[in-house]
C-alpha cells in the first residue's frame, strides 16, 4: 500500500515525522507524516484530524531509513513505520517501577587492560571518523566484547548513543550484566522475551534519552534513535538476523544503511564472518581488523574427530564374534573416545557440554512392518517423539500420541528412529547416575527465568553435564566447562541449500569455542561424524576460517551465488494445491516474458518453480521460484515489476517476495 495524501492542518501545520489521526473510510486511524506535495486539484483531499500526542515525532533520519527498507525489501511503508512504536501506550512511571528490572543491578566494574590485539583493533577503529563498516574478525575467546565496550565508552563521552545488536539466542543475562556493570544506569534492553509493558518502558527510556546504550535483538533497531554514534552487530554471521515473516529484512544489512544515514561507524564482529562480509572486506568495502589469539594467552581447544562409521563396523564385528567389550555397552550414538574424555572430565570436577541440534527423544518413528511414519497433517514433516509417547510437530505444534501398534497396518511395532536431546540426557544419566545432568533446549528453557537459573547453576559448578541445542552454542561463557562433545555433527550437512557448508562450519566452530575459555588447561572438543572428510569438519579441526572462506568462495563464484550475485525468492502458497501450482506456473511465464521484452534483465536467471523442500507448512502448500541476478539493483527492479500486481494469482494464493533470502526451505 502506497502512502495516502491528506490536507495538512492549518494551525499549526504538521511537520515531517509527526504522528497524527486521519480519517480512513469510516474509521479514524493513526498515521505518520512522511512528506509534502502540492495538491493537483484532481481530487478533494480529506484533512488531518489532529496530531497524536501519545506518540513522539519520528526523527527525519529514521524516516529516511524506513523508506529505504520499504523500497529495498518491497514492503508497505506503513507497516515499516508502525514497527517504530512500542506495543502499549506510555506507562505511568510508578506502575512501571513495580516490575522486576529488565537490566540487572550489578556491581560496577572497571575496564581490564586490553591485549595487544584488542588495543590495535580498538585504536584502528576509533581513529576513523564518520561512516565506515569495520569487520572485527576474532577467534572465539579473543575478547571482541571488550573492544565493543571501549568503543561505546568513547561514544558516550561525546554525548551520543550506541546501538548493540546480538542474536536473540545470545542475548543472555551474562551479556546484559556485563554491559550494565561497565555502564550503570545507561543500558536499555529490547528483545522478544520481554512483556509488552517492559518493551514499552525500555523504548521510552531510550527515546527520551535516559539511557544511552540500547542492547537488543534485531527488532531493537526500530527504536527511533536520533543521536547515534556507533552501531555494533555481534555474531554478524548469525542467520537469525534475517527476519523470515512479514518484513523480510536482514538486520546486518539494514544496520549498515542506518549507520550510513547517521554518518557513524558500524562494527560487525564474529569469529566466523559471513562470506558476504568477508568478501566485502577483501574488496576493501569493509575495513578488516583481526584478533588471532585468545585473551591471557589461552590456547585454542584441541579438537578430536571421531569417525562413527568405524564404531558401526566394530559393533557389527562384536555381534558376529559374540564379544563384549566396553564399546558395545555404550549407547549407539556415543563413541568410546568421547565417553573416556567425559569420564575423565567428570572425575576432575569439571563440566561437559554435549551439543545436538535436535530436540526430543527421536527424530521420527517408523512401523517395523509397513514402514508407516507419523507425519503432521498440517506440514510435510514427520513428528518428533518427546518422552515415551508424545509426538510433536516443531513447526506448527500439532501433537499426537504414539500408539502400541501401527495405525496403518495394525500389526507392526512403531520404532523410534534417530536421536534427540531428551534421549542423550537420559543415556548420560544412566552412565553417570550420581552426576547432575541438565538440558538446554526450547522444551526446557521457556522463559528468561529458566535461562538465568541454568546459567547460575553452570557458573557455580552445580551441573556436571549440559546437553543442548544451538542454545548452548552462542554467547555463553562458563568457567568450569572443559569438554565439548558434538554428538552428531552431520545434522544439516545435506540440506538443499548452497549455504549448508558455511552454516555447518560456523556452528561447529562456535560450539567448539565454548571450551577452555578460563584457566590454564586446554579445552577439549570431540566431533562425532559419519563424514569426517566434509570441508566443514576439516577446516573446523584446523581452526582455519580463512582457508574455509577461500575454498567456499571459489565454489560460489563458479555458480554466481552470493556474494558474486544476488538472489530473490518468490514463495507461492495457499490452502489449495491446484491453485498454488497453477499460480506458480503463471508466475514463471510472466517472469520469462519480462526477460523477453526488457533487455536489461538478460542476466537474470529464473529457476523453478518447484515445490519447496518443505512442501506443506501449517496447512499451506508451498512452491518456490528463485531469481538470480548480477546485482541488487537489477534483482530489486525485476521483482518490483514482476509482482506489481498479484490479482492474477487467484483467490487464496499469496506471493511473498524475499530479497537476499537465507532460508530456502
Amino acid at each position: 500500500m502506497e502512502p495516502l495524501t491528506y490536507k495538512n492542518r492549518d494551525n499549526p501545520p504538521c511537520a515531517r515525522g509527526t504522528s497524527v489521526i486521519v480519517p480512513l473510510g469510516s474509521r479514524k486511524v493513526k498515521a505518520v507524516v512522511l512528506g509534502f506535495s502540492k495538491p493537483s486539484g484532481e481530487y478533494e483531499l480529506k484533512p488531518i484530524e489532529t496530531t497524536d500526542p501519545s506518540r513522539p515525532a519520528l526523527p527525519d533520519r529514521f524516516i529516511r531509513w524506513a523508506q529505504w527498507l520499504s523500497k529495498y525489501y518491497l514492503h508497505p511503508i506503513g507497516q515499516v513505520i508502525n514497527s517504530a512504536f512500542p506495543p502499549l501506550k506510555r506507562l505511568e512511571k510508578e506502575r512501571a517501577s513495580k516490575k522486576s528490572p529488565v537490566v540487572p543491578q550489578v556491581e560496577t566494574s572497571s575496564p581490564p587492560d586490553l591485549t595487544e590485539g584488542q588495543k590495535s583493533c580498538y585504536q584502528n577503529i576509533s581513529s576513523e571518523q564518520g561512516f565506515n563498516v569495520h569487520l572485527l574478525h576474532g577467534v572465539t575467546g579473543s575478547g571482541k566484547t571488550e573492544v565493543y565496550l571501549h568503543l561505546i565508552e568513547d561514544v558516550l563521552q561525546q554525548g551520543q548513543q550506541a546501538l548493540v545488536l546480538v542474536p536473540e539466542i545470545s542475548l543472555t543475562p551474562q551479556l546484559i550484566a556485563r554491559f550494565s556493570a561497565r555502564f550503570p544506569d545507561q543500558v536499555a534492553v529490547i528483545h522478544s522475551h520481554l512483556t509488552s509493558r517492559e518493551k514499552t518502558n525500555q523504548w521510552w527510556e531510550v527515546v527520551e534519552g535516559n539511557k544511552k546504550i540500547l542492547v537488543g535483538a534485531r527488532s531493537a533497531m526500530f527504536c527511533p534513535l536520533d543521536n547515534l554514534g556507533l552501531i555494533v552487530i555481534d555474531e554478524e554471521h548469525e542467520p537469525s538476523f534475517k527476519q523470515e515473516e512479514k518484513l523480510k529484512y536482514h538486520a546486518r544489512d539494514a544496520a549498515v544503511m542506518l549507520a550510513k544515514i547517521h554518518d557513524c561507524p558500524i562494527v560487525l564482529g564474529s569469529a566466523t564472518p559471513s562470506l558476504e562480509s568477508w568478501h566485502n572486506a577483501q574488496l576493501g568495502k569493509y575495513k578488516l581488523h583481526q584478533m588471532k589469539n585468545r585473551v591471557s594467552e589461552r590456547k585454542m581447544p584441541e579438537i578430536t574427530v571421531v569417525d562413527m562409521r568405524q564404531k558401526r563396523r566394530d559393533q557389527k564385528r562384536e555381534k558376529n564374534e559374540n564379544t563384549t567389550i566396553k564399546e558395545s555397552d555404550l549407547p549407539f550414538w556415543l563413541s568410546e573416545e568421547l565417553f573416556e574424555k567425559m569420564k575423565h572430565t567428570y572425575e576432575q570436577g569439571e563440566q561437559t557440554a554435549l551439543f545436538l541440534n535436535r530436540r526430543g527423544v527421536a527424530q521420527t518413528t517408523q512401523c517395523s512392518s509397513c514402514g508407516y511414519v507419523y507425519e503432521c497433517p498440517n506440514c510435510a514433516i514427520s513428528l518428533t517423539l518427546h518422552g515415551k509417547r508424545d509426538l510433536v510437530c516443531h513447526y506448527c505444534n500439532y501433537t499426537d500420541r504414539l500408539g502400541d501398534v501401527c495405525p496403518q497396518c495394525h500389526e507392526g511395532d512403531v520404532t523410534p528412529l534417530g536421536l534427540g536431546t531428551e534421549l542423550v540426557e537420559s543415556d548420560i544419566q544412566k552412565l553417570f547416575p550420581d552426576a547432575v545432568v541438565a538440558r538446554a533446549d526450547r522444551d526446557e528453557i521457556q522463559n528468561r527465568e529458566d535461562l538465568e537459573d541454568l546459567i547460575l547453576r553452570m557458573e557455580t559448578g552445580q551441573i556436571q553435564f549440559l546437553i543442548g541445542t544451538q542454545m548452548i552454542a552462542k554467547g555463553l561463557d562458563f568457567p568450569f566447562l572443559r569438554l565439548v562433545g558434538m554428538v552428531m555433527a552431520d545434522v544439516g550437512f545435506n540440506l538443499p541449500d548452497f549455504r549448508t557448508s558455511e552454516r555447518s562450519f560456523q556452528l561447529l566452530t562456535q560450539v567448539a569455542g565454548r571450551s577452555g575459555r578460563h584457566g590454564e588447561k586446554i579445552g577439549q572438543v570431540v566431533i562425532q561424524t559419519y563424514n569426517p572428510e566434509h570441508v566443514s569438519i576439516t577446516f573446523t579441526q584446523q581452526n582455519d576460517y580463512e582457508g574455509f572462506a577461500e575454498h567456499e568462495l571459489q565454489l560460489r563464484q563458479e555458480l554466481h551465488y552470493p556474494p558474486f550475485g544476488r538472489l530473490a525468492s518468490l514463495r507461492i502458497q495457499g490452502m489449495h494445491h491446484d491453485r498454488v501450482e497453477r499460480a506458480s506456473d503463471t508466475l514463471q511465464r510472466r517472469a520469462m516474458h519480462l526477460k523477453e521484452i526488457m533487455p536489461e534483465y538478460d542476466d537474470v536467471s529464473v529457476l523453478g518453480p518447484t515445490p519447496s523442500p518443505i512442501a506443506k507448512l501449517r496447512g499451506k502448500f508451498r512452491y518456490l521460484l528463485l531469481l538470480k541476478g548480477p546485482n541488487a539493483h537489477v534483482i530489486n527492479q525485476y521483482c518490483r515489476q514482476l509482482v506489481a500486481t498479484t490479482k492474477w494469482a487467484g483467490t487464496g494464493v499469496k506471493i511473498q517476495v524475499d530479497i537476499d533470502p537465507l532460508n530456502m526451505l
